[in-house]
C-alpha cells in the first residue's frame, strides 16, 4: 500500500515564525460567573470548552545566563489527546503602540514519552501545576479562564491545592510574524470586559 501524500504549506526562507500575542488579567471567585455570562455574550456562538491540565516546566542549563525553558501539557480529562511541548521566547515589549506583549511561540503535539525524552536531553523539571477552566473563542482569538492548581505530592495529580482565591484570564491570538494589528482587535475586546477584568501588556519579568 502507497504511504499517503504529505502536504506542507509552501515557506520561503525556512520555517515560518510564529508570535504570540497576548494580554492578562485576573477575577476573583466570586466575579467569575459574571465574567463567564459575558464572554458568552461576546464570543464566537459555540459553547466553551473546558479544560483540566497537567503541565510541567523543564529547564535545560547552559552557559549562557539564563537556562532554555520548555513546557509539556497533557489533557487530565480527555483520553487519547497527544502531549504538548510548547517553547515560549523572550518577550518584546519596547514597541509602545503595540498594545500586547509579543513573544516567539512553538507548540506541537507529541507522543506520551516527551517527559522521558526531555529527561535524556538533560533537562530537569523545575515545577509542575494542574489549571482547570474554561476556553472561549472570538475568532483568531483564544480567550482562556483558568484557576491554577498546586501540586502538592511530586507526580500526583490526585493530591492539589489551589494556588489563588482567583482565575488567570489571557486573551492571546498566535500569527506570523509582523501581524501587529491583531493587538488592535485584542485591545478592543479586552475593553468590552471592563470593569469585569482589566486585560494588560504584563512583562513577566515584572512577577519574578
Amino acid at each position: 500500500m502507497e504511504a499517503p501524500p504529505v502536504t506542507m504549506m509552501p515557506v520561503t526562507g525556512g520555517t515560518i515564525n510564529m508570535m504570540e500575542y497576548l494580554l492578562q488579567g485576573s477575577v476573583l471567585d466570586h466575579s467569575l460567573e459574571s465574567l463567564v455570562h459575558r464572554l458568552r455574550g461576546l464570543c464566537d456562538n459555540t459553547e466553551p470548552e473546558t479544560f483540566l491540565d497537567h503541565e510541567m516546566v523543564f529547564l535545560l542549563k547552559g552557559q549562557q545566563a539564563s537556562p532554555f525553558v520548555l513546557r509539556a501539557r497533557r489533557s487530565m480529562d480527555k483520553t487519547g489527546a497527544p502531549w504538548h511541548l510548547r517553547y515560549l521566547g523572550q518577550p518584546e515589549m519596547g514597541d509602545k503602540n503595540r498594545h500586547a506583549l509579543v513573544r516567539n511561540c512553538v507548540d506541537i503535539a507529541t507522543s506520551e514519552n516527551l517527559t522521558d525524552f526531555l529527561m535524556e536531553m538533560g533537562f530537569r523539571m523545575d515545577h509542575e501545576f494542574v489549571a482547570k477552566g474554561h476556553l472561549f473563542r472570538k475568532g483568531i482569538m483564544k480567550i482562556m479562564v483558568y484557576k491554577i492548581f498546586r501540586i502538592l505530592m511530586p507526580g500526583n495529580t490526585d493530591s492539589t491545592e489551589a494556588l489563588s482565591l482567583s482565575y488567570l484570564v489571557e486573551l492571546s491570538v498566535v500569527a506570523p510574524a509582523g501581524q501587529d494589528m491583531v493587538s488592535d482587535d485584542m485591545r478592543n475586546f479586552a475593553e468590552q470586559l471592563k470593569p469585569l477584568v482589566h486585560l494588560e501588556k504584563i512583562d513577566p519579568k515584572r512577577l519574578m
